[in-house]
């Protein structure tokens, strides 16, 4: 919990809920269970059967990896958004599971089913209306979507001061700083810093990465994502996403917030308090440690993750990065600074030039380029609802399609 962010009467009634599920087994329900962070969590949660329990399992259209998730965990229901495979997925599991399916399916999963703790873990702007849901319901928030907070910060944030919902940060690098920040005061930091592995293209030319293939872009020498969070890693726009994500998680103005290139991947992120001491959280790369912390916070216990060893790693470098070979850097800084619909704009543009680099209808050096070209012009909105914020992010997509094509 950012204990911080809360009124004293929240902080008190999260610890009378923290001691209540200390006393039975946690409900996990994961959104985006067939992706690779939802395969993660479940391998966290077999090593917490004891202390945790699957209630819920959702998925976008994978229903064939579903319903074997299902047939092994046997949660309560499964929900399927995309309803051309419900009747699929009804033949595939147990007669007892209840299953929603359609457009809605992720919210009335989150609405009908207990649960003590919600692992947001579907990619892109299509989770957020459940993961609305599950703060208006007070529910632990275990977030791995960046999209979540750079889309809709502004209203996330203040809703979970207003229900005491936990949100706790999956994403390596913002679980980083969350642990790190137990060290020290908030008001004493003076700075944090979010590290990169610097992707595939963290030694290539500009005119290298414009002819650069989509296999070299899918090849990260360290983590093992999928491809849209594979790509954002090699054009460092997952660092413009987590910087804005930063922003509205820890309440940071973004001069505040820094970037260092970091190719061991061992150091996740570094807080620097007002005396000049820095805390570092380091663990090997691997996501099953922060899913756990999350899920387990604030207690930890055993992780299959193996441990790091500092002797065998031998080394750790540090670097600036080149916003010059990377401009999605600068627009990051620029979406933190002016807020309102901006982070829409900007996840749902790079979504949609993502998809245009895959398909080979633009090159890669492209993506970036697009992406200003939309923020450029849409006119400002510092005080969305969610319906003008989903509306930014279908005009987005819809703008991204027709700079490709005029």
């Amino acid at each position: 919990m950012i204990s911080y962010l809360y009124t004293l009467s929240e902080i008190r009634t999260t610890r009378v809920n923290r001691r209540r599920m200390s006393r039975m087994r946690n409900r996990v329900i994961i959104l985006g269970s067939t992706g690779s962070i939802g395969q993660a969590g479940l391998e966290v949660l077999a090593g917490l059967a004891s202390d945790c329990r699957v209630a819920g399992l959702a998925a976008q259209s994978s229903w064939n990896v579903l319903a074997e998730q299902a047939r092994y965990w046997k949660p309560e229901a499964v929900a399927i958004a995309d309803d051309r495979h419900a009747d699929q997925l009804h033949a595939a599991v147990a007669d007892n599971t209840q299953i929603f399916s359609g457009p809605q399916a992720l919210v009335e999963l989150v609405e009908q089913i207990d649960c003590d703790c919600v692992l947001a873990a579907v990619v892109g702007a299509a989770g957020l209306p459940a993961i609305l849901r599950a703060v208006q319901l007070g529910r632990r928030l275990a977030i791995a979507n960046k999209e979540t907070l750079v889309v809709a910060g502004s209203l996330i944030m203040p809703l979970a001061r207003r229900t005491g919902a936990e949100i706790i940060p999956v994403d390596s690098e913002h679980s980083a700083v969350f642990q790190a920040l137990q060290a020290g005061h908030p008001a004493e930091v003076r700075r944090v810093y979010l590290t990169a592995s610097g992707g595939p293209f963290r030694t290539w030319t500009v005119e290298q990465m414009a002819a650069a293939t989509l296999d070299d872009a899918l090849a990260h020498p360290t983590w093992n994502m999928g491809p849209k969070i594979t790509i954002d890693s090699a054009t460092m726009m997952n660092k413009a996403l987590e910087i804005i994500e930063a922003r509205w998680l820890f309440d940071l103005d973004p001069d505040r917030i820094r970037v260092l290139v970091h190719p061991e991947s061992v150091v996740h992120a570094l807080v620097e308090f007002a005396d000049g001491s820095v805390m570092a959280q380091m663990s090997t790369p691997d996501m099953r440690t922060p899913i756990q912390y999350a899920l387990t916070y604030p207690k930890r216990v055993g992780c299959p993750s193996p441990a790091l060893d500092l002797c065998k790693l031998g080394r750790l470098s540090f670097e600036p990065p080149d916003a010059e070979r990377f401009p999605a850097l600068r627009l990051g800084y620029k979406v933190a600074r002016v807020g309102g619909v901006a982070g829409a704009l900007l996840n749902a543009a790079n979504e949609s030039a993502v998809e245009l680099f895959r398909s080979g209808e633009i090159r890669f050096t492209e993506i970036a380029a697009l992406v200003e070209q939309v923020l450029g012009r849409h006119e400002p909105n510092p005080d969305p609802t969610l319906e003008q914020l989903l509306a930014a992010d279908r005009w987005a997509r819809n703008e991204v399609t027709r700079c490709t094509t005029c």
